[in-house]
């Protein structure tokens, strides 16, 4: 199973260059990997006929105790055969729905490959946790599917519609999951085995989890969203809106019936819901004149049909909700097939003016008509067979888990909503097929022409839907080991005849009631119509949507004044009143040592003596001068307490950043500029200057709470010893880092790579010219200084190119010492950084184009990869991501020579530290040169 899933994302990672290569026959390659799985789920038939579970375990957080468990038992069987084989057959159907030319097909073939692969992982997983994964995996996706058009308006909104509604309640589900998990067990087959104890909190997290359900399933108030989605392409709407996505509030419903059934609210809930849904969509569905939302609005009726099988609970009732999931996802995706090829062949979808279509698409007409007809519950088709057990089973119910009153009132919504479906089922055959008479809109047949081979996924699903309603006692017996989990007794078979029942008659009052319905369509909508609609929930969202957006300008607008001190003194006050006042309270009792020595004292006060001069300074440069004293101060104070190896990189920092401050003030004012005081001015000031202390007394505050909070003994302590023996370093910084540690390293250098690439823009519009301007330069012929003669100092350009080969050794000293000396790939990255600081500061742009002819980015890329790379070598060799590994041999002259692996991700580390030193000198130094000079050219 695992296997499975792996091919489904594997398929969606390689689908776009498919699409490249292949055009849109790349959708025939990627339908092989759902029909793969549905040939493996239709071997498993036996076992799951003999109730016999798939199980699949596969360690995930093995400190928390959690396994990503994969298990397949009769009611994933039937929803992975569901969704791999409409997957298939709807991506055949893609192979000639999209035109060639589409340039959209890349991004469609992924993300459409890539949801099958999730809502497969949803219906296998037996962990909760995992199948959240998988249920939000399925929202995104499912936003990108139906905003497939992201020009149109339609697909925009009705995607974030979807998004936001199915988000909704996936965040109620999340909260539901966690205390069910904390509470119980993760795992479901556990949850099954011994439920939850009863209780409010187990009732809350039921409640919570069912929000999400009824979300995704487009229950009211929910179920505006489902008829917004139809914006999406046809076979988006057939496999998620009908046989898939749309599914997964039903199935976990279904799941989860066993556990619940018996949670307060629970059942109330279900029924009362479904049954509202039921009729809601079928009375919406009678007034839509497009066939596309007609269907829609038929898809919301048939998924509170099931809503209310699944409330029920019984045997008889969960024998009939799994005959239902299965016959409605045979019909309904034939009809949303079969309109996708209306729309392509005609180019209309309003039943108004079609016409004749039965004439001049004879197989298609018939393809639709048999499903349209399971729809509204005609014999033999299947759909005839699950409305007759629906209705045993509801009819039973008033004797069973349900009261007299509130089985019958089911059983009346029920009725009711099948004369509907019958009325819409009937209105959707003669709008989209039906010779219509001379008061028609079209006086002669539409004109038709659609590939024949569209026609393959509607025939073939249409005929399982024929085939299916011969096959009720195999199909009994399918769900036997499902429906004997659920209370009552066991049910009748499925079958197509059991006499004359109480349900044949209301299935006969209904089929009859419904034509009648469709027949005095005319008068019956002038009804629709007069009646006024008291809620209407997309109106409900819309207008809170806008009025979310109008309260979000109004607090942006009060909060974000475009003052930066207003900014900082609002972040600084939710500090000191959150945090800081919260460790004020637990500052007494305290240990506090201010000092070990007075040498640190004195270091103590000379940085804080730095700080108040800078504070104080009216001179920019002289500001910043002191701002660098602080951090100088600091790495002594490192150098003081025994790490030389966190002193060498601060230096290192301190100097790299004190020099790029210089490289701004250039663009700056010389001093700060002094307003004349006032009084209201001078309240500012003190008010500031209070703000400050308290935010550093908070700070300070912080610091010792949290040095004194430790009740466990600090892991690092078991880092010196771990640090030679599995890491095989000395300098126990270093080793952190690449090895112990290598994982957050990893991170950390990718978020650098990434700020790196967006610095450049944030200091110019013109960051393209500011990176290539070498290339060009050096394009040019020589290079010639870019220092005025008057400005340029021959004893300084000749020390530094003496002095800059010394620190390239120096880096490159650190970088390969690293392992058990101070330095490191940090630091030496930071030496050759600044040794290029260096060139451009001697001999200004040009010169530093002379030292570095090579692209920020390149270095960047290159450090990334060689990190990334030394990071998975060690899969090659039976081990795990980021393991080293110590090799051992001698060099002539050079003598014996150990070599640990990790320095291969240090390397990495060196190139980026390189790379991002490289970009901000050509930003702020030689992007700043080039950009006065054109600015002085205009002028």
């Amino acid at each position: 199973m695992t296997l499975l899933l792996l091919a489904h994302f594997a398929a969606a990672a390689v689908a776009p260059g498919l699409a490249k290569l292949l055009n849109r026959r790349a959708f025939l390659v990627l339908a092989l990997v759902p029909a793969a799985a549905f040939a493996w789920l239709l071997a498993q038939t036996g076992d799951v006929t003999a109730g016999r579970s798939i199980v699949e375990d596969i360690a995930w957080v093995p400190s928390l105790g959690m396994d990503f468990a994969l298990r397949l038992g009769t009611l994933q069987w039937l929803l992975g055969l569901l969704v791999t084989g409409v997957g298939a057959l709807a991506l055949l159907y893609c192979a000639w729905y999209f035109k060639p030319d589409d340039p959209s097909l890349w991004r469609f073939t992924g993300v459409f490959t890539a949801f099958a692969g999730a809502m497969l992982g949803l219906v296998l997983a037996d962990n909760l946790l995992a199948l959240y994964i998988f249920w939000e995996l399925t929202t995104v996706f499912s936003y990108t599917l139906i905003g497939h058009n992201p020009v149109r308006s339609a697909n925009r909104r009705s995607a974030t519609q979807a998004l936001l509604v199915t988000t909704f309640g996936g965040l109620a589900m999340l909260i539901g999951t966690v205390i069910i998990g904390e509470t119980s067990s993760y795992t479901i087959s556990e949850m099954l085995a011994s439920p939850p104890p009863a209780g409010a909190l187990t009732t809350t997290a039921a409640l919570l989890v069912l929000v999400g359900a009824l979300t995704k399933s487009a229950q009211v108030p929910f179920h505006f969203w489902l008829p917004g989605a139809m914006a999406a392409p046809t076979p988006v709407s057939a496999y998620l809106h009908a046989a898939s996505m749309v599914k997964a509030g039903i199935y976990l419903i279904l799941l989860l019936e066993p556990i619940f059934a018996d949670v307060p609210g629970w059942r109330p809930v279900l029924l009362g819901l479904g049954l509202w849904t039921m009729i809601l969509g079928g009375w919406r569905a009678l007034r839509q004149d497009d066939i596309k939302l007609l269907l829609a609005y038929g898809t919301v009726s048939q998924l509170g049909f099931m809503t209310v099988l699944a409330g029920v609970g019984t045997q008889a009732a969960g024998l009939a909700a799994l005959a239902l999931v299965l016959s409605h996802a045979l019909f309904k995706s034939v009809l949303f097939f079969s309109v996708g090829i209306i729309d392509k062949g005609t180019g209309t979808r309003d039943l108004t003016q079609l016409h004749g279509l039965g004439r001049t698409a004879p197989v298609l007409a018939t393809a639709a008509t048999l499903s349209a007809a399971s729809m509204a519950g005609l014999p033999p088709l299947v759909g005839f067979v699950a409305k007759e057990s629906a209705l045993t089973a509801v009819i039973e119910s008033a004797h069973g888990p349900l009261s007299t009153t509130t089985g019958w009132l089911a059983v009346a919504g029920l009725v009711t909503g099948s004369v509907l479906t019958v009325a819409y089922s009937a209105r959707f055959v003669w709008g989209a097929f039906a010779t219509k008479g001379a008061t028609g809109a079209a006086p002669s047949p539409t004109p038709f022409a659609a590939p024949h081979a569209l026609l393959i996924a509607p025939v073939l699903l249409s005929l399982a839907t024929l085939a299916s309603g011969f096959f009720g006692d195999p199909l009994t017996e399918l769900f036997h080991p499902y429906t004997e989990t659920l209370p009552g007794a066991e049910p009748e078979h499925l079958a197509l005849w059991h006499g004359l029942t109480p349900a044949l008659g209301l299935t006969v009052v209904a089929i009859v009631a419904g034509l009648l319905l469709f027949v005095g369509r005319a008068p019956f909508a002038r009804v629709q119509a007069a009646l006024p609609e008291v809620v209407n929930a997309e109106r409900v969202y819309q207008r809170f949507m806008k009025a979310l957006d109008r309260f979000a300008v109004e607090v942006t607008a009060l909060a974000q004044g475009g003052s930066l001190p207003t900014y900082l003194g609002a972040i600084f006050l939710v500090v000191i009143l959150l945090p800081g006042v919260v460790a004020a309270t637990a500052l007494p009792g305290t240990e506090v040592r201010l000092w070990d020595t007075f040498s640190q004292a004195a270091v103590g006060l000379f940085v804080i003596a730095a700080a108040i001069l800078a504070v104080r300074g009216r001179n920019r440069l002289q500001s910043v001068m002191f701002v660098g004293l602080t951090g100088y101060g600091l790495a002594l104070l490192f150098h003081l307490h025994g790490a030389p190896d966190l002193a060498l990189t601060q230096v290192l920092v301190e100097t790299f950043s004190l020099v790029l401050f210089v490289l701004v003030l250039r663009m700056l004012p010389q001093d700060f500029r002094r307003r004349p005081r006032s009084g209201r001015r001078s309240r500012r000031r003190l008010w500031r200057l209070a703000l400050a202390g308290t935010m550093g007394a908070a700070i300070s505050t912080l610091t010792v709470v949290a040095a004194n909070a430790r009740i466990h003994e600090p892991i690092s302590k078991a880092f010196p010893e771990q640090a030679y023996d599995f890491g095989h370093g000395q300098n126990v910084v270093n080793v952190t880092l690449v090895d112990i540690r290598a994982w957050d390293t990893l991170g950390e250098i990718s978020v650098l790579v990434a700020a790196a690439t967006g610095i450049a823009s944030l200091v110019f519009v013109r960051t393209q010219d500011v990176e290539r301007s070498w290339t060009r330069r050096r394009n040019q012929g020589p290079v010639t200084a870019s220092i005025p003669r008057e400005r340029r100092s021959v004893i300084l350009e000749t020390a530094t190119r003496l002095v800059f080969h010394v620190m390239i050794a120096l880096s490159l000293y650190l970088l390969f010492s690293g392992h058990n000396q101070p330095g490191g790939g940090f630091a030496g990255g930071l030496v050759l950084g600044l040794a290029l600081l260096v060139r451009y500061l001697a001999g200004g742009r040009a010169e530093l184009d002379r030292a570095a002819p090579v692209s920020a980015g390149l270095v960047l890329g290159a450090g990334l990869v060689v990190a990334a790379l030394s990071a998975l070598a060690p899969l090659a060799f039976g081990g795990t991501v980021l393991q080293s590994a110590v090799v051992e041999f001698d060099v002539p002259v050079w003598g014996h020579v150990k070599l640990v692996t990790a320095m291969f991700f240090d390397i990495g580390v060196y190139l980026i530290v390189i790379g991002l030193a490289l970009d901000v000198v050509r930003s702020l130094g030689a992007g700043v040169d080039k950009q006065a000079e054109e600015d002085g050219a205009t002028a």
